[in-house]
């Protein structure tokens, strides 16, 4: 999950692929802004057919906390 996710940041965000590594913060290591942020959900939700709250939005503060997500929905 964390490969496709990294993949997602890149083609999607160019966001740095040298810089995506699961204790990234998403915007202080990364400096994705919130409108980014929901373009990831968006494309979350797209590409793994899940719907996540902006409470669980909230929650993401690094790469490796959208993957351990995404990797739990993906098991319900």
């Amino acid at each position: 999950m964390f490969e496709t996710l990294k993949s997602m940041l890149v083609e999607e965000l160019s966001v740095n692929e040298a810089d995506i590594k699961p204790e990234a913060e998403l915007v202080n290591d990364l400096g994705i802004n919130s409108l980014e942020l929901a373009d990831l959900v968006l494309l979350c939700e797209e590409r793994f057919g899940i719907e996540i709250s902006d409470e669980e939005v909230r929650e993401f503060q690094t790469v490796g906390d959208v993957a351990e997500y995404l990797e739990k929905a993906a098991e319900k």
